[in-house]
């Protein structure tokens, strides 16, 4: 089995891992406790014009701040308890959301809360080649999807008997072997620092959580739903 680690745009056409660790997977990955399904958008205005359509919960940030005229913002914890009689939730990002719209592969949402579990099922689903894909900032790196990814591909290749893994993978599994490191990994890094300053500290904390779900969200004609044994 073939695994590799990308930035932003998929090399694989058989299975891809979307990671965007702060905050998008987790707030997906979590949300999914609460609503049947999850549409991501690339506009603020698609979401208002697919409520009109569909109804729904409107959740969604841009430089990490709630979007005026949404219910709640890009958060994991209230996705997750947020009240609302709807099962939708139509989600718009800026950076997660955006690269679902290019992959021509079949696709899975990844976090460190569920990287156990979709390491597992990527495994069960895949033919010759999983790739774990880090969103990054605005095209750039970003140590919190890293250090994600790392968790990821270490649950998948615990459960392959022979794999052929690239430099960086590698590089990602053995940073995210120490748990405190990862922890302050993600308070640190640029995106971590800009949430702190937002004041979502607890949602950091919240997406720092290693193995705390058996969530695994498929993205499939336009919409994430939960992967069902």
């Amino acid at each position: 089995m073939k695994v590799t680690l990308s930035l932003e745009t998929t090399v694989s056409e058989d299975i891809s891992i979307m990671v965007d660790a702060l905050r998008a997977s987790t707030t997906i990955t979590l949300a999914l406790n609460n609503f049947e399904k999850i549409v991501p958008c690339f506009t603020p205005e698609q979401a208002f014009n697919l409520k009109k359509e569909l109804g729904g919960v409107l959740a969604g940030e841009r430089n990490g701040m709630k979007i005026e005229g949404f219910d709640i913002g890009n958060s994991p914890i209230l996705a997750e308890e947020y009240e609302s009689d709807e099962n939708t939730m139509i989600l718009t990002t800026s950076n997660g959301t955006r690269i679902l719209e290019n992959m021509n592969s079949t696709v899975l949402v990844g976090s460190l809360v569920n990287a156990k579990s979709v390491g597992e099922k990527s495994v069960k689903m895949s033919k010759n080649h999983i790739d774990v894909v880090m969103a990054g900032v605005k095209g750039e790196f970003a140590l919190e999807d890293f250090l994600a990814s790392g968790e990821i591909l270490y649950w998948i290749c615990e459960n392959l008997e022979e794999y052929e893994l690239n430099d960086i993978a590698k590089a990602a599994i053995m940073a995210s072997r120490d748990e405190e490191y990862v922890k302050k990994g993600f308070h640190n890094s640029r995106s971590g620092k800009r949430l702190t300053s937002l004041g979502y500290v607890q949602d950091i904390d919240c997406c720092c959580k290693k193995n705390i779900t058996d969530n695994v969200a498929l993205y499939s004609n336009n919409q994430l739903t939960l992967i069902k044994d």
